[in-house]
């Protein structure tokens, strides 16, 4: 009897064995069977079918927006017209080398701007940038990148676009940024002061064009895009004098970031290194202020350890704790003072000033997921998940109270979600208890 009875107990402990999940394990059961999950990438998928613009109430297609939701698009959609709308951005290349932001058919373009931008290559179509920000040309960098990953079409490379290919194209981008937008001083690109990776400035009513009201500054944003840029470039290609230049531009970006941006005490990147006076009001330590944006991105650029990735997300949970916001897309906190940037952005939590952006929020997850944070992301993507279906679409931002502003389905939130929730589900199917 006693004998049977332990063997009975050995067979328990066997069956135990077999069955008892750790708590990675337990996790990825619960990410794939997450019925929201599978609702909110079915919702992304279907707009970002429904075209390049960046998304209702939008026209254009701009290339920042275009490279948060690429690789979402080629699963989803035509690769020939996502091919040909990459090399129309190429066509509108300026003669000084510079990338716009983005472009629309001529019939369409409806809105004020005193500066448009036009190529013998392009007749039908007009361009547009908002030249206080830097970081068009390192997005349609890693749109390129992120194109011949998805799809292996390293043709597009060779594609003669007005006398140049799109390969050589890029290189004379990147020599335009170190040229034109390049501080000797610091070693790091300069745009105009912005919030974050926003593109207004407070200066002046239209806040979109660097003019003699800017305030040149720099941040980690346009550095971070640069730097993952320069990272796809040298995937491109087996040119060794091209990957000599471009590997020596990105150590020492990447050095003087560090150098120069972040912040050992505080355990964060300041906001702004100003080459001309600062603008900041008396008073004002824009030296608190957190750049959620930024950061995401400088993770995605390798700038972080994964202790500094620990830190700083603690930070930004702590942030949305203080702010009342809905969720981790919060852009920045503390706001800057009201009254300091033009119009509604005048106020607190709005737009770019403290407004809540799933669209990099998402990076934000995307960047968790990658560096081990799959609790973490998890818990942190919930609020976006829920406000996508309690709103049945994707915002383009949020205010205080969750309340949704802006386009209704716009594709950069969708794009991030897609990819995010894709990063984990590609996680959890790897941890899952085999059947």
């Amino acid at each position: 009897m006693k004998k049977r009875f332990g063997l009975m107990l050995m067979g328990c402990a066997a069956f135990l064995s077999c069955t008892t999940t750790n708590p990675q394990q337990q996790l990825a059961e619960t990410i794939l069977n997450d019925t929201a999950f599978h609702q909110v990438d079915s919702m992304a998928r279907s707009i970002i079918r429904q075209g390049f613009n960046a998304g209702s109430g939008y026209s254009q297609i701009w290339a920042r927006d275009m490279n948060t939701f690429i690789e979402v698009a080629c699963e989803e959609t035509n690769q020939a017209d996502i091919r040909n709308a990459i090399l129309l951005f190429f066509a509108l290349q300026q003669p000084n080398d510079e990338m716009i932001d983005g472009y629309v058919l001529k019939p369409d373009f409806t809105w004020y701007d005193n500066h448009l931008y036009y190529a013998d290559a392009a007749p039908d179509h007009v361009g547009f940038k908002n030249t206080v920000e830097t970081d068009q040309e390192s997005s349609l960098i890693q749109i390129v990148g992120k194109y011949i990953r998805k799809t292996g079409d390293t043709s597009i490379l060779r594609e003669d676009v007005a006398g140049r290919t799109v390969l050589e194209r890029m290189d004379d981008m990147v020599d335009y940024l170190m040229r034109e937008r390049y501080s000797e001083q610091y070693g790091l690109l300069f745009g105009a002061m912005t919030a974050d990776w926003g593109d207004v400035q407070p200066n002046d009513d239209f806040g979109c064009d660097m003019n003699e009201l800017s305030s040149r500054a720099i941040d980690v944003y346009d550095n971070a895009m640069f730097l993952i840029a320069l990272d796809y470039l040298q995937e491109m290609t087996d040119d060794a004098s091209l990957l000599k230049k471009w590997k020596g531009i990105r150590e020492q970006i990447a050095q003087n970031v560090r150098k120069h941006l972040w912040d050992a005490e505080r355990k964060k990147f300041i906001p702004h290194l100003y080459i001309d006076p600062s603008p900041i009001p008396a008073g004002f330590d824009e030296n608190q202020i957190h750049y959620h944006g930024g950061t995401a991105v400088a993770i995605e650029a390798g700038l972080l350890s994964k202790e500094e990735i620990a830190v700083v997300n603690a930070q930004m949970l702590e942030n949305v704790r203080l702010s009342g916001m809905p969720s981790i897309g919060l852009t920045l906190y503390p706001t800057y003072p009201e009254g300091f940037f033009r119009g509604g952005m005048s106020k607190p939590y709005v737009y770019q000033n403290g407004g809540d952006w799933t669209w990099f929020g998402g990076r934000m997850i995307q960047q968790l997921v990658a560096n081990g944070f799959v609790e973490e992301a998890y818990a942190e993507i919930r609020p976006m998940i829920d406000r996508v279906i309690k709103n049945r679409g994707f915002f383009e931002w949020y205010g205080m109270g969750g309340v949704p502003s802006g386009s209704g389905n716009f594709k950069g939130s969708a794009g991030v979600l897609a990819k995010a929730i894709e990063m984990m589900n590609d996680w959890a199917e790897e941890k899952k208890v085999s059947k």
